[in-house]
């Protein structure tokens, strides 16, 4: 069985899903709104929150990051700036891995570059995330595969070549992997979700975890899912989808985190070990429910028993129905009032 490591909990068939809280820039620059986001999703039963990070300045080239940024979601005139707003440095990183560890939620982060892959790698993060738009960026991932931590990978916008690709470049240097279905489609309608990707990668990769990194709205889809065999999951996350950002929309409100959390543990409970089996719980509604074989009116002693003389009534505390067959044409050796049990005992050898 594979399993994947992420600062000790372990993900693997038999554990709950590993379920991530996206929060991105949903924290809007603010440290206590991320704060605020960290304990909201600790609280819905989340295992990790994730983060984004960028080192701006190097990733888009001098005329994007100059582009006018004329959106009702800029916090800044242009799109470099707007990004720079939005992003956090080490100190804040640092409180928030504190206050992480405070609330018992594992922390980590996309890394989109380089130098912020270095950057997280310098804070000890414990765990990686490479953003669907880098799953043709081998040097990256080869990068982020030699810092030595687990890895999650987003698939949206690739080919199955593209995948293979980046899943040999990442595992000839670090096998801790996990391979996300994804569509980069924000957000993304439900004919586009194509699930049964989960499905494509757990026979091409049966070494490695496989997930799910949805942008649909709601969290429904999350629990097929995991009948598809996926154990690792993201969602982005918000405190109200009101919000100004671009990820609001289709992010989940604590209440739909906190039903996702529950729900699929329920349902890795609820699929059980599939052997058929009767369950205490089963005894008293079935008793009262079920049929056994009563005599349908008074029977006199020495009487030959024929169908008609036989009924099938609750409660099922006696002899089952499907015994009935075995009493035709025997004897009785008692008599008996209407109702009386159909039994064994009341028939002669």
């Amino acid at each position: 069985m594979h399993e994947l490591n992420i600062d000790n909990y372990i993900i693997n068939e038999k554990n709950d899903p590993f379920v991530i809280a996206e929060i991105g820039h949903n924290h809007q620059g603010k440290l206590d709104q991320a704060k605020e986001l960290f304990r909201s999703a600790a609280n819905c039963g989340a295992n990790a929150v994730k983060l984004q990070k960028r080192s701006n300045r190097t990733l888009y080239t001098k005329e994007m990051f100059d582009q006018p940024y004329n959106s009702e979601n800029a916090f800044a005139e242009t799109y470099g700036e707007h990004r720079e707003f939005l992003e956090f440095g080490r100190d804040e990183y640092v409180e928030l891995q504190n206050y992480a560890k405070e609330l018992g939620i594992i922390f980590f982060s996309t890394a989109f570059d380089f130098e912020s892959a270095d950057f997280l790698a310098d804070i000890n993060m414990p765990a990686y995330k490479i953003a669907s738009a880098d799953l043709t960026n081998i040097p990256l991932i080869q990068h982020v595969a030699h810092i030595g931590k687990p890895m999650i990978m987003s698939t949206g916008g690739g080919s199955m070549d593209d995948v293979k690709r980046a899943h040999d470049a990442a595992t000839r240097i670090n096998s801790q992997l996990c391979i996300m279905q994804c569509t980069a489609s924000y957000p993304c309608d439900f004919d586009k979700l194509n699930l049964r990707v989960i499905e494509t990668y757990r026979k091409e990769f049966p070494g490695i975890a496989v997930g799910l990194s949805s942008h649909d709205n709601g969290y429904t889809m999350s629990l097929i899912a995991y009948m598809l065999g996926a154990q690792v999951f993201e969602k982005h996350f918000t405190l109200t989808r009101s919000m100004k950002g671009t990820d609001h929309a289709f992010s989940l409100e604590s209440s739909g985190l906190r039903r996702l959390v529950r729900d699929l543990k329920r349902s890795r409970i609820a699929l059980g070990d599939g052997i058929k089996q009767e369950y205490e719980a089963e005894s008293l509604p079935l008793i009262k429910m079920r049929k056994k074989l009563v005599a349908s009116r008074r029977i006199p002693k020495g009487h030959t028993l024929t169908r008609t003389d036989i009924a099938l009534k609750s409660p099922g505390d006696g002899t089952p129905p499907y015994e009935l067959e075995t009493f035709i044409g025997r004897v009785t050796a008692v008599s008996l009032n209407e109702d009386d049990d159909i039994s064994i005992d009341i028939v002669i050898d």
